[in-house]
Parts: structure tokens; C-alpha cells; sequence
């Protein structure tokens, strides 16, 4: 069984020594894998003073459980932001890049400006104020736990839109990734404006359809 936060953070006191009591931002990504659609990163600064029961990786939650932690952390935390960076700018930029300014776009948005940033994985934002990468910080940091959540949460909303505007693909079921029925329905129907033509499946449908995005009709 997965160890809580809590748990995992009290095993491994020597990684978080000395953080400030107050103004801690936790940091996370959604989307970086699918092979369309923005990808989204939260921010949070969660309230000593008014704890939420079962933060986790949200990977690890259901969806209804997930969008009931959102509704916590946006109610409860001292200030939280979402932000993302689109399929253009993951194109121009690349995935890594487009997914550092996201980050930075998130925790610049926030109502307060943190002391110490956190940051789910190995590389950080430029950021104005101090910031540490936390490998499987999404397991360990409470606050990083919850960035993920509504990263997340805004990162499946967008896969809902994406369905609505273009309902062959199947945006619905499998939010982008390259799932067997994506791949399958990316083969018969070629790439639509949602797709990131800098990632392989998608440059090559496009090479198949000689840079055609596939018309509306088609949808």
C-alpha cells in the first residue's frame, strides 16, 4: 500500500530540513505525456491551520475522488493557481520547456508569493525566490500532492472540451495519450489542431497526410 505524505515525509526528514513553517509552495505537471492538448501545472500553499485528509499523487486517486480533494485545496489553501502552455508553445519549445513556463506561470499567478518552491521531479522554473526539485516529491510533499491533484483536474476538463470540439478521437477516454483507440483513430482520421505536431505518432500522421490537418467534417 502507498505510504501517505505524512508517512513518507517523516522517513526521509534529512530531504526537508529547515523549510519555513509558512510560504511553502508545492509544484506539479499534468500532461506531459498525451499526444495533444495543453499541458496544465498547479500551485499551492497549503494552511497549517486547516489540514486536508488524503492528499496523494493523483495518479493514485479516482476521478471523483480527485475533484473532491480540488474543491478542499481551492477552499482551504492560502492561495493555489493553475496555469498551462499550449500545444503551439509545446511545439516551438518543446515538452520540457513548454512545462517549465507553465510552472513558473502557476506559481507567479498566486495571491501570495511563497518563500520556497517545490518542485515535483529533477529540473525547476526560473522562479524569483528559492526552489528545490523533489524526485516523487508528488508522494512525499503534501503541498506538491496537491498541485498535482488540480493539475490534474484542469488537465482532465480540457480532455472534455477537446471531445466536445472534436468527438472521433475519443478525447473522453483516453485524455490524449497514446492509447491503443487514439493511435487507431490518429491511423484512420490524421491529426486535428489539438494534436503536438513536435511528438512522433502525430509528426507522422501528418507526413502521411502531407502537413494536412484533418477537416472539420471528419470529426
Amino acid at each position: 500500500m502507498p505510504r501517505s505524505p505524512a508517512t513518507a515525509l517523516a522517513a526521509q526528514p534529512d530531504l526537508f530540513a529547515a523549510l519555513p513553517a509558512h510560504g511553502v509552495c508545492g509544484v506539479d505537471e499534468a500532461g506531459r505525456g498525451p499526444l495533444a492538448g495543453s499541458v496544465f501545472t498547479g500551485a499551492v500553499i497549503l494552511d497549517p491551520a486547516r489540514p486536508i485528509e488524503g492528499l496523494r499523487d493523483s495518479k493514485q486517486l479516482t476521478e471523483a475522488r480527485r475533484e473532491a480533494l480540488a474543491e478542499q485545496i481551492r477552499e482551504r489553501a492560502l492561495a493555489w493557481a493553475v496555469a498551462s502552455a499550449s500545444v503551439q508553445e509545446i511545439d516551438r519549445l518543446n515538452i520540457l520547456q513548454a512545462t517549465l513556463l507553465a510552472m513558473r506561470r502557476a506559481v507567479l499567478a498566486l495571491k501570495l508569493a511563497p518563500e520556497l518552491v517545490l518542485v515535483d521531479g529533477n529540473r525547476l522554473p526560473e522562479l524569483p525566490m528559492e526552489a528545490r526539485a523533489i524526485v516523487k516529491g508528488d508522494a512525499l510533499v503534501p503541498a506538491i500532492s496537491a498541485a498535482s491533484i488540480l493539475a490534474k483536474c484542469a488537465r482532465d476538463a480540457e480532455a472534455r472540451e477537446l471531445h466536445a470540439a472534436y468527438p472521433g478521437y475519443g478525447f473522453d477516454l483516453h485524455k490524449g495519450y497514446g492509447t491503443e483507440l487514439h493511435m487507431a483513430r490518429l491511423h484512420s482520421l490524421g491529426a486535428c489542431p489539438a494534436h503536438r505536431a513536435s511528438f512522433a505518432p502525430v509528426r507522422e500522421a501528418l507526413e502521411r497526410s502531407g502537413g494536412a490537418l484533418t477537416p472539420p467534417s471528419a470529426w
